[in-house]
């Protein structure tokens, strides 16, 4: 039965581990949209979710992501500028890109 949920992979979640990912988040809600950059190392990567631990100005802080190994890339080796805070991210192991639309009552 499919329940719409993305296949897990473990190699994929193996690979993941210690991986420093550059994450993109895009909010569209019915004011408009704003949007979220901060890169960590991935402390977590099972069936359960993808738990980062944030680094840069967002240092001390962790962020779950959901298991789907669809949204992440792996990343061009280069700079990557982080278009709010102008932190540089050097050569990061994936990126991933998510949005999310907020459903109006």
């Amino acid at each position: 039965m499919d329940d719409g949920k993305p296949d897990w992979d473990e190699d994929f979640a193996k690979n993941l581990m210690g991986a420093v990912v550059l994450v993109g988040i895009t909010r569209i809600t019915s004011d408009g949209e704003t949007q979220e950059q901060f890169y960590g190392t991935v402390e977590r990567a099972d069936a359960e979710g993808i738990d980062i631990r944030l680094a840069g100005s967002r240092s001390g802080e962790s962020f779950f992501l959901p298991p789907d190994p669809r949204a992440f890339f792996p990343a061009e080796p280069s700079s990557y500028r982080l278009l709010e805070t102008g932190e540089v991210v050097e050569n990061p192991d994936y990126t991933s890109t998510w949005t999310i639309e907020a459903k109006d009552d």
